[in-house]
């Protein structure tokens, strides 16, 4: 899973017996050679989807790590790029990085559930953050994030469809969160970072109870199951004009 760049057992032990933010400071050197990060087919469907959504002025890229996202917002965003994390570690990282071709970028620390912007942005994303969210803080976090979108702004992210019941994958992911879960049982601080935590229906009704309209949009790179569905979506909700 994780490439010869990438963190020993030892590191990744220390950094799990930390808090959510010591954890991703410590990791954040070699964040980008973990499966952690978002893969670039991801992100590079997400942004061809936004260049058809668009156009953008201002962005924002929540919860950003290391700034694989804003790559993404550089490439659909006219004016300004913003990426905001609660990890300096991470952040650091991120500033390293060659300016992408595009708008400036800025970085902020802050805390998702407390922005420190107003409503000047016409994009929102967020890659594969949730999961550092509990389901009782998502009614926080949908709020914060329309409030800093302007009238007829949207957020943005990719939700890939769930591993079938008795799949390798499902067994790996169910693994991962109950071995996550044992973990916050007997040690503190807690580590939030769970892979099964949402469903679709979980996402809609929180987007639309915060007041977005919510649509999806099929990633259609990634072909669909046998059922049909599509493996991946982009869930597209917008702060009505």
């Amino acid at each position: 899973m994780f490439s010869p760049e990438g963190p020993g057992l030892r590191e990744l032990a220390v950094q799990a017996l930390s808090s959510v933010e010591r954890g991703y400071d410590l990791l954040a050197p070699k964040f980008d050679h973990t499966p952690f990060r978002t893969p670039d087919s991801v992100l590079d469907a997400v942004a061809s989807a936004l260049g058809r959504t668009g156009p953008f002025d201002d962005g924002l890229d929540l919860c950003c790590g290391t700034g694989a996202g804003v790559g993404v917002l550089a490439r659909v965003c006219r004016r300004s790029v913003t990426g905001v994390d609660f990890s300096a570690g991470m952040l650091a990282v991120a500033r390293e990085r060659p300016p992408a071709p595009g708008p400036p970028i800025s970085w902020v620390r802050a805390d998702a559930r407390a922005l420190p912007f107003g409503p000047g942005f016409d994009l929102v994303v967020s890659f594969g953050a949730f999961g550092h969210f509990l389901p009782g803080e998502l009614p926080v976090l949908f709020r914060q994030a329309r409030s800093v979108l302007r009238p007829g702004g949207c957020l943005a992210f990719p939700v890939v469809a769930p591993p079938r019941p008795g799949s390798r994958a499902y067994w790996m992911l169910l693994a991962f969160d109950g071995v996550m879960r044992l973990r916050n049982a007997v040690w503190r601080p807690p580590f939030v970072m769970y892979y099964r935590a949402y469903r679709f229906g979980d996402l809609r009704r929180e987007l639309e109870r915060a007041g977005f309209l919510v649509e999806l949009q099929a990633l259609s790179d990634f072909g669909r199951r046998r059922d049909g569905s599509p493996r991946v979506r982009m869930v597209v909700a917008r702060r009505p004009d």
